[in-house]
This record gives structure tokens, C-alpha cells and sequence, in this order.
């Protein structure tokens, strides 16, 4: 009896002590989850917290992002990245019109129609037929009294101009002014005093590489499209396609037929004129160039206004900043132009600009090549100032510098040259500055151009229109009045040198 009584005690303690460490095991694995509810409460409080200051003011991160990009946003939501540019091509859409150009071609089947030597020993070319060539364009229309711009190479030789709105209406058009030099042009339509649609400029300083972009069209002619895609480059001076290149790049497809068409902002604002796309099979590659708007208004209010463009000049020469030479005048990177001539009495010669300034800004927009320098200076009028930031001595310094047209008659003083003389049947004219930059030649070039040769003249022997004489008998040319000179003394030995696309020619003929 007191065995059993044993036994039971020795196994109520066995069950109470394997009790207690039952007990114990399940507060050692249910503590963590209480840890973590109160945690994950205290974090929600938190969460709300700061929820409902950031409702009342922003974040520190948020306020530099609105202030260093305001309007600009990734998106915050799937809702958001599904929005539509439907709106922006309604709005701008009806401002965009089609250009049809044509033009009389005169064409034989002759080969001879175009040989010199034919023309002179025959004195005619051969009868040619008569066909019409039409193309295709874009363009913009930028007031709503029926002023549109569009591409220089859209119009190029046409005589008879049709603009067609996106409605349909047709109407007939006349060319106000064409700019080979920025491929620009302007036409103008009467539309009875009916306003129309217009699409307004950008300030395109405020543009930069990834900003959303549209370009509006009519590739093919069938019909308005549009595509979209990002401000790849806003300062491409290496593409060739005009002398003042400063050319907004996009990967938005740019078609041919979309020459002259808009490209838009996410404001319906005008960015640029589309101009130019880098191709190899006549499609887009993904590579589209467009004419600034700070450019295209310039020609649209000189053409309107003036009828012409005068484009003010500073009257030097710069070469592009290399990394050796940022090195030396102490900047961490290549930037600016180094003046390599300044022209006597020109705008940077009267501002005290002296050879070997580095100029890094202009109207406080940084510049990295001449052709940079010369566009930014081109979006002004002849009698603005350009404030220009210069380094010199070690030292910034800025020189506000009164641009001015260069010097030069607008038109040019054309002499025939007749006589018993290599030169005979030539028409030249000596080359000023003003005349150097309406043909796109160097400003700094001095000498006498032909500008033209009769049909059947000895000239053709020797010369060609564009070509440069330079001397004539070892007498250097630097005007009318040495070449007169030159060609006035009896003999009939010649030692003639020329420049012709900036090659020198040189040789010795007698008469």
C-alpha cells in the first residue's frame, strides 16, 4: 500500500515537470509572433504617420525633384503609364498641313544637252521636253492669318505651292521666303480673314535629353500620323544638313514625308520643325533631326516682317576646346571655343574680344564648337547684344558684345570682264563678308568670285562660276581694283592660282 502511494507521487511530480516544459517551449515559439504583431503595429502607426505628413508637406527628396525638374515625373501608377496622348494630337493636329510643290522640268535625251563645249562650238542645246515633277511635305502653320513654315528642300525650285489643312481645304500658296542655310521656308495662304488653328513655340532652352516628344506628318502622303518618342540630343552641330546645325535629335520616327512636319512637346508646344533623318534605306532608323523653335521663329518673323533674314554675326574664328587644351587653361573638361582671328572692326572687335579668349557661354547656354557659337548668335536680330562668358588670364569675365550684320553691300557690285585676257566672258564680283555668308563661304576670304561665265566664252577654259581668283601675274587679288589692274598690262603670259572648294590651282597659259 505504501508502494503504490510512492508510485503514484513519482509520477504526478513526471507529469508536472513535463508540463511545465511543455509550457515553456510554447512561450519560447509564440513570444516571436507577439514581438512581431506589436512591431508590425507600431510600424502601421508609424506608416500613418508619415502619411499624413506627407499629405501635408512634402518630402525633402520630393521637393528637390520639383525643384530641379518641375512638371517632370515618372509615372506613380499603371493607371498613369495607360494615359493617352489622344488630347495633345487633337489639339495640334488641325495646325499641321500637307505641302504639294510642282515644278516644270526640262528634260532631253540627248547627251550633249549639258556639255559646255557642245554649247559653245554649237550655240544651243538640244530641243528638250517639258514634264511636271510635283512632291510631297509637312508643314506648320504658326499664325492664324495663314503663315507656315516648312522645309527649304520641301519647296526647292517649285513654281506653284498647294497646302492642304487636316480638314481637307485646299489652298493655293505663295512662297514668302526660302533659307538654304537653316533649310528652313515660309509660305503664306489667304484664308478670307478665317482664323486658323496654330500651334504656339516652345522655349526650347528648357528642353532636355529625355523630355516626351511627338512628331506630326504625312509620310507618303496617306494621310496624318504620328509617332512619339524622347529628346535624344538637343545640340547636334556634326549632321551635316544645313550651315547652321543645331539640331534637336529624336528617336521618334521621322518618315520622309514628314519633312517640315511638327514635333511637340507634352505642352502642344512647337519643339522643332522635323528636317533630316539618318538613314541608309530611305527609312527611319530610329535617329530623326529637327530645326529648333528658337530658329524657326527668328526666320518666320524676319520673313514676315522684313521679307529677308539678315543673320548678325560676331565677327571671329574659334576652334573647338581639346582635353590638352582644358587642361591648360585649368577647366575640368573640354568645353567652349578658343578665337583663333578676330575680324578688324567687327562686333567682338569693337567689345574688346581679343585671339585667344576661350568663350564658354553665350546667353548663358554653354557652346562647344563654332558652329554652336554662330547658331546661338544667328537666333538674335542685327542691334541685340549677346552677353558672352569669357575666360582669360584665369579669370570668367563677361563681354556683352552688339551683334551686327557683316560688312558688305546686300547685293553684289557684278563686273563682266571682256578683253584679250584668260578671264574674258566672266562675271565676278569681290567677295565682302556679307557676301561670303550668303553663299556659305568663309567670311574671312577676301579675293574676287565668279559668280557666272557667258555661254561660248573664253573664260570656261579656266575658270568656273564659284571659283576664286587669287592672284594673277604673282599679283596678290584682293578686290575688283587688283584684278582690273592686273588683267590691264599687255602680254601674253599668265600665271593664274585660284581657289576652288578650297583646293588651289595654279597654272601658266599663253593667249
Amino acid at each position: 500500500m505504501m508502494h503504490n502511494t510512492a508510485m503514484t507521487r513519482h509520477v504526478s511530480k513526471l507529469l508536472f515537470i513535463t508540463a511545465i516544459a511543455v509550457l515553456a517551449l510554447l512561450a519560447v515559439v509564440i513570444s516571436p509572433l507577439f514581438s512581431f504583431g506589436q512591431q508590425a503595429g507600431a510600424q502601421s502607426q508609424a506608416n500613418e504617420a508619415q502619411s499624413t505628413q506627407s499629405e501635408a508637406s512634402p518630402s525633402r527628396a520630393d521637393e528637390d525633384s520639383n525643384f530641379f525638374m518641375p512638371g517632370r515625373r515618372v509615372p506613380q501608377s499603371q493607371a498613369e503609364i495607360q494615359l493617352s496622348y489622344a488630347p495633345l494630337v487633337k489639339q495640334v493636329s488641325p495646325a499641321v498641313v500637307n505641302v504639294y510643290t510642282s515644278r516644270v522640268v526640262r528634260q532631253s535625251n540627248s547627251p550633249f544637252a549639258n556639255d559646255p563645249i557642245f554649247r559653245q562650238f554649237f550655240g544651243a542645246t538640244p530641243r528638250a521636253r517639258e514634264r511636271v515633277q510635283n512632291s510631297l511635305g509637312s508643314g506648320v502653320i504658326v499664325s492664324d492669318d495663314g503663315v507656315i513654315v516648312t522645309n527649304s528642300h520641301v519647296v526647292k525650285d517649285a513654281d506653284q505651292f498647294l497646302v492642304v489643312l487636316s480638314d481637307r481645304r485646299e489652298y493655293e500658296a505663295e512662297l514668302v521666303l526660302s533659307d538654304e542655310r537653316t533649310d528652313l521656308a515660309v509660305l503664306r495662304i489667304d484664308n478670307d480673314g478665317d482664323p486658323l488653328p496654330t500651334v504656339k513655340y516652345a522655349d526650347t532652352r528648357d528642353t532636355e535629353v529625355g523630355d516626351i516628344v511627338l512628331a506630326i506628318g504625312n509620310p507618303f502622303g496617306v494621310g496624318q500620323t504620328v509617332t512619339t518618342g524622347i529628346i535624344s540630343a538637343t545640340a547636334r552641330t556634326d549632321v551635316g544638313v544645313s550651315d547652321y546645325s543645331f539640331f534637336l535629335q529624336t528617336d521618334a520616327a521621322v518618315n520622309p514625308g514628314n519633312s517640315g512636319g511638327a514635333l511637340i512637346n507634352t505642352k502642344a508646344e512647337l519643339v522643332g520643325v522635323n528636317t533630316a533623318i539618318f538613314s541608309r534605306s530611305g527609312g527611319s532608323n530610329g535617329i530623326g533631326f529637327a530645326i529648333p523653335a528658337e530658329m524657326v521663329r527668328r526666320v518666320v518673323d524676319a520673313a514676315v516682317n522684313e521679307g529677308m533674314i539678315v543673320r548678325p554675326w560676331l565677327g571671329l574664328k574659334a576652334q573647338s576646346v581639346s582635353y590638352d587644351i582644358a587642361q591648360a587653361q585649368g577647366l575640368d573638361r573640354p568645353l567652349g571655343v578658343m578665337v583663333t582671328e578676330v575680324f578688324q572692326n567687327g562686333p567682338a572687335d569693337e567689345a574688346g574680344i581679343a585671339r585667344g579668349d576661350l568663350i564658354t557661354e553665350i546667353d548663358g547656354r554653354e557652346v562647344f564648337d563654332e558652329r554652336g557659337l554662330k547658331f546661338l548668335a544667328a537666333t538674335r536680330s542685327p542691334g541685340e547684344f549677346s552677353e558672352l562668358t569669357v575666360l582669360r588670364g584665369g579669370s570668367f569675365d563677361t563681354i556683352s558684345v552688339e551683334l551686327a550684320p557683316p560688312p558688305g553691300a546686300t547685293e553684289a557690285e557684278l563686273e563682266l570682264l571682256e578683253g584679250r585676257h584668260p578671264f574674258s566672258g566672266a562675271e565676278v564680283a569681290e567677295l565682302s563678308p556679307r557676301l561670303a555668308e550668303e553663299l556659305g563661304r568663309d567670311p574671312f576670304e577676301t579675293g574676287v568670285l565668279v559668280t557666272r561665265i557667258l555661254r561660248g566664252a573664253y573664260a570656261w577654259r579656266v575658270v568656273r562660276p564659284g571659283d576664286l581668283i587669287v592672284s594673277v601675274n604673282d599679283k596678290q587679288i584682293e578686290g575688283l581694283s587688283d584684278l582690273d589692274e592686273a588683267l590691264g598690262g599687255k602680254t601674253s603670259t599668265w600665271a593664274i592660282e585660284l581657289d576652288r572648294n578650297g583646293r588651289r590651282i595654279s597654272g601658266t597659259l599663253r593667249l
